[in-house]
């Protein structure tokens, strides 16, 4: 049976900017980022030509620094921030 890891499993803390997004929580990352893509897909802030991007409504600017638009793995980094 294969061992999980349970570091990636961890339930985290959620700051209140996130919460806004993903909900309160302890949960783990993976399940922050499933709810992100969520809220990123049901707003359609994905960039039409570029679906790479994402395209910041106001509380998602508060998660990525006051960025517009960032690309899908910077946007891993700046959650990871509102994680602990």
């Amino acid at each position: 049976m294969p061992k999980t890891n349970s570091a990636f499993m961890k339930p985290l803390t959620i700051s209140s900017e996130l919460a806004v997004i993903v909900g309160k929580g302890p949960m783990p990352r993976s399940e922050v980022v499933k709810k992100l893509w969520v809220y990123i897909k049901s707003n359609n802030l994905q960039d039409p030509k570029a679906k790479r991007n994402i395209i910041a409504n106001a509380d998602l600017k508060k998660v990525f620094g006051g960025k517009g638009t960032v690309d899908m793995f910077e946007m891993t980094k700046l959650v990871a921030k509102h994680l602990s």
